[in-house]
């Protein structure tokens, strides 16, 4: 289901227009559940949750996305795209964007210390994800 505004992404290659396929979306769609079930386990430490977290909003999007016919190589790209893909609001795509922003740091720079309220956050805007990619139905 093409978005005219994902089209003009297209223009500026920032995303490329391609059919999903039922089992790309739900492959996606299981792993981002599966991780988003893990990250409840609070005994494990706020590093490893914020990493589950931070790839369960990643695969959840990135299913979006595929849902709509759409592919992109730039995870922040993927983010952007759920005020299209899913009516996200523009709070909770600010946290998935402090989101991406501390996982660089930590992947680029070794800064792993993660603030719990980041950590909820993320889990929430998450979980708000996943219920609207687990509405989208079937792949058209």
């Amino acid at each position: 289901m093409p978005l005219p505004e994902l089209d003009n992404l297209v223009r500026i290659n920032q995303l490329k227009a391609e059919a999903g396929t039922q089992a790309e979306f739900d492959g996606l769609l299981k792993s981002g559940l599966t991780r988003l079930k893990d990250v409840r386990q609070t005994s494990l430490s706020p590093e490893s949750r914020f990493d589950l977290a931070y790839n369960a909003a990643h695969a959840l999007s990135l299913a979006a996305l595929r849902w709509h016919s759409y592919r992109s190589e730039h995870r922040f790209t993927v983010f952007q795209c759920l005020a299209h893909t899913v009516k996200l609001s523009p709070a909770q795509c600010r946290v998935l964007d402090q989101a991406h922003k501390k996982r660089n740091l930590a992947e680029y720079e070794g800064d792993i210390e993660i603030e719990a309220s980041l950590l909820i956050a993320l889990i929430e805007v998450t979980e708000e994800v996943a219920k609207r990619v687990s509405a989208l139905g079937h792949v058209k």
